[in-house]
């Protein structure tokens, strides 16, 4: 069986990944220079399934649950399991406490239990939230050893492809384009989320810590030789420019809220990406005709893609993909050990 991807972002490396495992013959096409185009070179990494639950709904966690283990297992010593750290100024504190009622598999941490696990943020909070089953990677690294990987399992690259890539001769083909599709995917929109990256030596995070704020949600990403990854807003918007005046003084003013050391950092880099997004804010597989379309996966990437692409992987090799409205529920991958089935929509 042959089967072309359309895509070499999260969506379609980690299809690309389950696919050629079961030994299915893989080509990826991609219109980028390299991997990781759009919004995964953006992303934060963070695989925080329980964090996420605040604002998404069950099926997040029940589907992301796995997805440590899954890059774990495909990429070692990529994955660090230091969980994820929630704080709130002194004035927000309200906003903790709602968080929690929002989400499970925290425990509270008083001041001192917070300078012991992040020395840098002693006697700046009171209270926190601990998410210890959480994790993070970087993802630029983790496209990168990725498509390292897969060129070494005999997967063929088409870097700088043109979007219309040929496609006979193929079983399948399957578009992973994200945001390109908005407007050739029915309901698909875009999300806009902009990030920067800072650096200073001035302090040190061991885990991603979120900083609850009325306006604007801020997460920190500690990527190493001194930088963070901070990051993101979520702007009804597919537009693709550079971040806007607003929102690099909003996510630089509540980096400066978590530490006062962020307001002598260098500012790096700077960067926007639309996410592709579905009403729900779920991600699915639809057919088109011929060609299949995993997409939707709006600010859960590297979360989620792992669960769908196995499921949707599963389905290609065992020619089970059919003109349906909705695909029967199918079995977790081994790694994802849940307590209830895997729950995929795939319409024509």
């Amino acid at each position: 069986m042959r089967v072309l991807i359309k895509g070499a972002g999260v969506a379609g490396l980690t299809l690309a990944h389950e696919l050629a495992a079961r030994g299915v013959e893989v080509e990826v096409a991609e219109t980028a220079a390299g991997p990781g185009g759009g919004a995964s070179w953006f992303a934060g990494g963070m695989l925080a399934p329980w964090c996420e639950a605040e604002s998404a709904p069950e099926t997040v966690v029940t589907l992301g649950r796995g997805a440590a283990g899954w890059w774990d297992s495909a990429l070692p010593g990529h994955v660090v399991r230091n969980g994820t750290l929630v704080v709130a100024p002194p004035r927000d504190t309200a906003e903790l406490s709602r968080f929690a009622t929002r989400t499970t598999g925290f425990k509270w941490l008083e001041a001192d239990d917070i300078a012991a696990l992040e020395p840098a943020l002693a006697e700046r909070f009171r209270k926190a939230l601990f998410f210890r089953g959480e994790a993070h990677l970087d993802p630029r690294r983790a496209m990168a050893s990725l498509n390292a990987k897969l060129t070494a399992m005999g997967v063929r690259f088409h870097f700088g492809a043109d979007a219309d890539h040929p496609r006979s001769g193929f079983d399948h083909v399957v578009d992973c384009t994200g945001a390109s599709a908005i407007g050739r995917t029915p309901e698909l929109r875009g999300v806009r989320g902009e990030m920067l990256v800072l650096e200073t030596a001035e302090i040190a995070l061991s885990r991603p810590v979120r900083l609850l704020h009325p306006r604007i949600p801020l997460y920190i990403v500690p990527r190493g030789d001194n930088r963070f990854t901070i990051g993101a807003t979520m702007i009804e918007s597919d537009d693709p420019g550079p971040i806007s005046a607003r929102s690099l003084m909003e996510l630089l003013n509540a980096a400066y809220a978590l530490h006062p050391a962020f307001g002598e950092a260098r500012l790096v880099e700077t960067g926007a990406g639309v996410r592709p997004a579905y009403p729900d804010n779920l991600p699915r597989w639809t057919r088109d005709r011929d060609i299949v379309r995993l997409n939707g996966f709006y600010r859960h990437g590297f979360l989620l893609a792992p669960s769908l692409a196995g499921a949707l992987a599963a389905e290609i090799n065992g020619a089970q993909l059919d003109n349906s409205e909705t695909s029967p529920p199918r079995p977790y991958p081994a790694w994802a050990n849940p307590d209830q089935p895997l729950q995929i929509r795939a319409s024509r």
